[in-house]
């Protein structure tokens, strides 16, 4: 352990404070692993413990805070962003806007424990309105809760720590393996959900273009976004209807007997196919819009404002 426990001295809280601060904002580093290094250096006196433990803290909820305005005011735009760089893009539309208002509050101080919510729960908290100062007091509470437990275990346990990682010569290669573990992990998970979406595409898909025509000759268009009613802001393509995909089975909705063609935002579009299928199921002639509204607006095809009547009104903290 005091090979790589030397190394961290060198540039140790740098470290600490990029991962904390860059775990925050969403990208997917191991903040964890570095508070459970940075207490064991500073059990072995490699780094001063005040400063390591308060710079990740204080890095922690500068992320937070950012991404709390951010949230506040970009809405759902970024909310969509971060789950299409997450590692399940259709499970992260975020559908529990009811349920983290009534439990906000308190989420907020274990959201870092909870994978899938503890990047989402600040930008969350911000689009809903929750007041400043109460966001930083919960916040605080979380990341010192989160800081503190895993420097304390480090701290407690270096070594056990430094038993596990014996036979590694610094800190930056036990850093270097774990991230090539996570890239790895990652990688083989976007196969399997690869080869799993080509398994289920029984559906057929369209092009823009061709969707557009046959919209034209009468076919109709649903847009089956699960998250985009939300923001002020949003458009659709002009014509279209709103399908909401996770009230499917509540859904009412009596669909012509011709053609209908469905799409979304989402990688690989997940959602559409999704929904295609299920309208398969029903009998309904159904076809996804390849890339999407993306790909419909990059064709220079017409969209319109999302009517205001058929926004979605989210719960608020005010």
């Amino acid at each position: 352990m005091e090979s790589w426990i030397s190394g961290l001295a060198l540039h140790g809280y740098s470290l600490l404070f990029a991962a904390v601060f860059l775990e925050a904002v969403g990208l997917p580093l191991p903040a964890a692993l570095a508070l459970l290094v940075a207490g064991g250096a500073s059990a072995r006196g490699s780094l001063q413990g005040s400063y390591a433990l308060g710079g990740a803290l204080l890095a922690m909820v500068a992320g937070d805070t950012l991404m709390f305005v951010l949230g506040r005011y970009t809405g759902w735009w970024l909310l969509g962003v971060l789950c299409r760089i997450s590692l399940n893009p259709e499970s992260c539309i975020l559908r529990s806007a009811d349920s983290f208002h009534r439990r906000g509050r308190a989420l907020l101080v274990v959201a870092k424990f909870i994978p899938g919510i503890n990047t989402m729960a600040p930008p969350l908290a911000g689009c809903m309105n929750m007041p400043l100062l109460q966001f930083l007091a919960l916040d605080l509470a979380g990341a010192a809760l989160y800081t503190g437990s895993y420097f304390a275990v480090g701290f407690l346990f270096s070594d056990a720590l430094g038993a596990i990682t014996r036979g590694y010569q610094t800190f930056g290669r036990v850093v270097g393996w774990v991230v090539i573990l996570l890239v790895a992990g990652y990688v083989v998970f976007q196969i399997w959900l690869w080869i799993r979406v080509r398994a289920l595409r029984t559906v057929p898909f369209a092009i823009p273009f061709e969707a557009a025509q046959q919209m034209a000759a009468g076919a109709c268009v649903y847009d089956v976004r699960s998250h985009g009613y939300f923001d002020a802001k949003a458009t659709r393509i002009t014509g279209s209807r709103r399908l909401d995909p996770n009230a499917l089975n509540r859904s009412s909705e009596e669909f012509p007997g011709g053609q209908v063609y469905v799409y979304c935002t989402c990688v690989r579009e997940a959602t559409s196919v999704r929904v295609a299928r299920e309208l398969q199921n029903r009998g309904v002639r159904v076809a996804v819009i390849k890339g999407g509204l993306r790909a419909w607006k990059g064709a220079g095809l017409p969209v319109e404002a999302v009517p205001l009547e058929e926004m979605a009104a989210l719960p608020s903290f005010r």
